[in-house]
């Protein structure tokens, strides 16, 4: 195992942890809707994105400890990320039944349920970033940032073009712009977060920002080849949806060669723009390596 793999594992570790101790314990009223939040939240996923917030604050790092905040920022990210799957996954968006290789929520429990998970883990996504212990500007800065990833001129933005575009054909900008929506905001607020809990300095923060969104698109490009050349073993969840229905993809458009090509140059593009950053950006470069090469 490498160092970055040694990495990402311990701050996954990190991040089930601090995870763990935000969510409602399941004993506690309305005990159903606590366990199945739970259920949806732990024990599976990358993790990509409280990984970006980790890295982002170590580039950013000015030496006081900052780790809590990190935690908290961190789950404030994969709460949003985990309601957006749940709700995803529902009978009225893409209709899955396997998520992070087992049922998703709606099937494990109903779709009431699961409707009321969503809602809950976002709720509890801003109670968490709202209680940051950090300096109140800072606090009020992180809460715009989620807002505006996750609202629709962000996420949810994204995942509403994405159901509107079910058998047409997109250029490559609509696809570009839908994608920068649906997956590429929230990771790039993941980062973006990362810098505003360690009280990055602007230069820095337009640094990881650029990185961020050559990675956030990097990620769904990566994504749609994998939907492809994947199999549910390796992703987790069903392969082949997109093409089974009619969805817009960089593969149905590109190609998967040129698709793959654009991954690399993306990837290109997110390391050029930790140059500012130094030595101290070496998590973040190689996260960029990772997001890219796991369709290798």
């Amino acid at each position: 195992m490498n160092d970055l793999d040694l990495w990402m594992k311990a701050c996954a570790a990190r991040a089930e942890r601090a995870l763990d101790d935000y969510l409602p314990d399941a004993d506690v009223a309305p005990e159903r809707l606590h366990e199945a939040m739970r259920y949806a939240v732990l024990g599976g996923g990358k993790r990509v994105r409280p990984l970006l917030v980790y890295a982002a604050g170590e580039a950013c790092q000015n030496g006081a400890d900052h780790s809590a905040a990190l935690d908290a920022a961190a789950v404030a990210v994969e709460l949003i990320h985990v309601y957006s799957l749940v709700h995803d996954d529902m009978p009225c968006m893409d209709d899955d039944v396997l998520r992070r290789g087992r049922p998703t929520v709606h099937v494990q429990y109903d779709e009431a349920c699961a409707l009321l998970v969503g809602d809950a883990l976002q709720a509890q996504a801003f109670d968490v970033l709202a209680r940051l212990p950090v300096a109140p500007a800072l606090t009020v800065q992180a809460l715009q940032v989620l807002t505006v990833a996750a609202g629709s001129a962000g996420m949810a933005g994204g995942q509403a073009i994405d159901l509107a575009s079910v058998g047409r054909q997109l250029t490559r900008e609509e696809l570009e712009g839908m994608h920068r929506l649906k997956t590429g905001a929230l990771l790039r607020a993941s980062a973006a977060l990362g810098g505003i809990v360690v009280g990055a300095a602007p230069e820095q923060r337009r640094a990881i920002d650029t990185y961020a969104q050559a990675v956030g698109l990097a990620f769904q490009v990566v994504d749609d080849i994998l939907d492809v050349t994947g199999d549910a073993a390796q992703l987790g969840k069903t392969a082949g949806k997109d093409a089974a229905a009619d969805k817009p993809t960089y593969v149905s458009l590109l190609g998967l060669d040129a698709a793959r090509a654009l991954a690399e140059s993306l990837r290109e593009q997110a390391h050029a723009a930790l140059a500012p950053l130094g030595s101290r950006a070496e998590r973040l470069a190689a996260l960029a390596d990772f997001i890219v090469l796991r369709d290798r």
